[in-house]
């Protein structure tokens, strides 16, 4: 008959350890048995076996980028209770966070018509002026056009820290509830 492995998972290797000594006669120490558990799973003693799994949890999460909040309060400020830009702001880094906040509203790798652009940033933005919306999409590369100016399609770029720190906030703002 072949063995079948069984996988074992225990949330607490230190518990697992007590309630094992507990059925042990003579119990070995604490520390002497979590070496051993850890030796039975292939790693030189427990030390190892936990650095193991924090560099694993490490590797697993991948790093957050720092983002300067103090931009992005600023760019939320333009936003009401909905997430609809109220006003097209003053200053430029402003104007480029909300840019990125309106670029991750438009679907990805899909060819739209200058009408369906503008709907959908109709729908983003409350002072009716698409086209400045638009043109600052594609002037700042995160919108493309042919030639013709027939077809659109955004860009896909990954956006800096501060604009994913803002379309989070905004897309929080937009669910009901």
């Amino acid at each position: 008959m072949p063995k079948t492995p069984v996988p074992l998972t225990v949330p607490d290797l230190s518990a697992f350890a007590r309630a094992l000594s507990r059925q042990l006669d003579p119990p070995p120490g604490h520390q002497s048995l979590l070496n051993m558990l850890a030796r039975a799973s292939g790693f030189r003693n427990y030390q190892h076996l936990t650095a193991a799994n924090t560099a694993r949890a490490r590797l697993d999460a991948p790093p957050e980028p720092p983002a300067d909040h103090a931009r992005v309060e600023r760019a939320l400020a333009q936003w009401d209770d909905a997430a609809r830009l109220r006003q097209w702001p003053a200053r430029r880094a402003v104007q480029e966070l909300c840019l990125w906040a309106l670029w991750a509203r438009l679907p990805a790798a899909i060819t739209l018509h200058e009408r369906e652009v503008n709907g959908a940033l109709n729908k983003a933005h409350l002072f009716d002026d698409a086209a400045i919306l638009r043109r600052s999409l594609i002037g700042m590369g995160l919108l493309t056009r042919n030639p013709d100016g027939s077809d659109y399609r955004r860009a896909e770029t990954a956006p800096p820290p501060e604009a994913l720190a803002l379309i989070a906030r905004l897309s929080a703002r937009a669910k009901p509830g």
